[in-house]
């Protein structure tokens, strides 16, 4: 990777939203390393589409749920990063990897709620933790959460409570990393079609047309309606936008 491109670390970065985050980052001229869970051929795919914009990547395997991986994970990416650019640190975290785990509060397994935990709340926070020695100066942190955090749809309870606990802590995160010019920021999207919202789609169609009755643009959304949002975020022209919940729904249950 050269030294005078940026680099964007994005987590579950292989499909759904991760994907089109990298390829809109890629797009604007930075460098990606991205992870998967379990799908090499499908993170391989995302890393040759960005190989052929002109920019470099590379995908590794991580559980972002299981948090003594971290170390490991991170020495790597340094050493490659060292060998690759001269220095071992990159600009860019997008903590962006997820499960779905859905179920009204009466038929919540504490199995289910802590895997949740494990990906969307203590993962976040443990990797975060971990890779601020490797963040350059002025970098940018961004989170992902939800507008389930602000309108409540029944059988997302634990869920959105991840989310709602991420959103806090990114505020006190940008306290905290702002001495270093590091901004930390959070995207909220609505429902997005992607393969994490698939099953739900095509079991309840009529969801479809009822999230577009109450959204004020019309219509459901599309991994293309946030992607951009993260790019933008990683901009200069962002860099007096910090501590910010920013939803991006098309306007859901105003």
């Amino acid at each position: 990777m050269a030294t005078k491109n940026k680099i964007a670390l994005v987590t579950g970065g292989s499909r759904g939203l991760g994907k089109n985050m990298s390829l809109q980052l890629a797009k604007s001229g930075h460098d990606i390393i991205l992870t998967y869970k379990s799908n090499q051929a499908e993170a391989d795919k995302v890393v040759a589409e960005i190989q052929a914009i002109g920019q470099k990547a590379i995908a590794y395997q991580l559980d972002t749920g299981d948090t003594k991986a971290f170390d490991g994970f991170l020495a790597e990416v340094a050493a490659h990063l060292q060998e690759n650019t001269g220095e071992g640190k990159f600009d860019f975290l997008v903590n962006n990897a997820g499960i779905d785990r859905s179920s009204l509060i009466p038929n919540t397994t504490e199995e289910d709620f802590d895997e949740l935990y494990q990906v969307h709340l203590k993962g976040v926070y443990f990797l975060t933790q971990k890779a601020l020695p490797f963040i350059n100066n002025n970098g940018r942190i961004i989170n992902l959460s939800t507008g389930l955090a602000r309108f409540a749809t029944p059988g997302y309870a634990a869920y959105a409570s991840m989310k709602g606990a991420i959103e806090v802590f990114t505020r006190y995160l940008a306290k905290e990393v702002g001495a270093r010019g590091i901004t930390a920021n959070v995207v909220a999207p609505g429902i997005i079609e992607t393969d994490f919202t698939k099953a739900t789609f095509e079991h309840a169609p009529q969801a479809i047309e009822y999230i577009a009755a109450h959204t004020a643009l019309g219509r459901t959304g599309v991994p293309d309606d946030i992607g951009g949002i993260v790019a933008f975020l990683c901009t200069e022209e962002a860099r007096w936008i910090t501590a910010q919940r920013i939803e991006a729904s098309g306007g859901m249950f105003l």
